[in-house]
């Protein structure tokens, strides 16, 4: 009932742990015939379940298995024993694997979502509207007082400013000055017609300035401010 174990043992010398390629030398030497050519019904010598668990799934070193493969190779039921907690054994590692690359991929997921939405809510917050459309403008530092204030975010760095009605396209310059006139601020930019509206964008980085009340004032160069009142927050 015994078979020449010296392929066995060929296989797994200076071994210390599984490998890809020992598992095949392994496999190659038990053979497919081992499922039937040499059984043993008495299961007599038998390691028993748990120590071909435990060489089924890589937990025992083959310095230690080598002194089982004998038995294996002469031993049908063990194989088949060994044979089906192998394939358990892959199977779960497959499953877990699987569920590893999942997990990976929905925090990937999570933290793309994330990442996207406060590059959004940034944008939001750096970029604002003026809407001067319907607005009077007043010549100096002097307001509309039935107006309410416009209002813009200190983070804000680009502003877009819908001029009013019948504004004409072109330069204009635009800058943040306090209630007395002290200029804080200023940018120009070219006013463009779209679909009725005149619409003019610039830069206007306002984090150096404090909270408060100011005006904001626009105008073609050479020409004369006007002048709209604005709450910083």
């Amino acid at each position: 009932m015994r078979r020449d174990g010296s392929l066995q043992r060929e296989a797994v010398l200076n071994a210390k742990t599984y490998s890809r390629r020992d598992e095949r030398r392994i496999l190659d030497v038990l053979g497919r015939g081992l499922l039937k050519d040499f059984p043993n019904p008495e299961r007599i010598g038998c390691p028993g379940v748990e120590v071909l668990k435990k060489i089924a799934s890589h937990e025992m070193p083959l310095s230690e298995a080598e002194k089982w493969l004998d038995h294996l190779g002469s031993c049908s039921p063990c194989y088949a024993d060994f044979k089906r907690l192998q394939e358990a054994h892959d199977s779960r590692r497959r499953r877990m694997l699987l569920a590893t690359a999942a997990g990976i991929l929905l925090v990937a997921t999570v933290a793309g979502w994330a990442l996207l939405r406060s590059r959004n809510d940034n944008l939001a917050t750096q970029t604002a509207i003026l809407d001067l459309r319907n607005r009077s403008v007043a010549r100096g530092t002097e307001t509309n007082p039935d107006e309410q204030p416009l209002e813009l975010n200190r983070v804000t760095k680009k502003v877009k400013i819908l001029l009013p009605l019948g504004s004409s396209e072109g330069p204009y310059d635009v800058r943040i000055v306090t209630l007395s006139g002290e200029e804080l601020a200023r940018s120009n930019g070219t006013a463009r017609l779209s679909e009725h509206i005149t619409s003019l964008e610039v830069m206007l980085p306002l984090n150096s300035l404090r909270s408060g009340k100011y005006l904001v004032q626009l105008r073609k160069p050479q020409l004369s401010w006007g002048s709209y009142s604005l709450v910083l927050q």
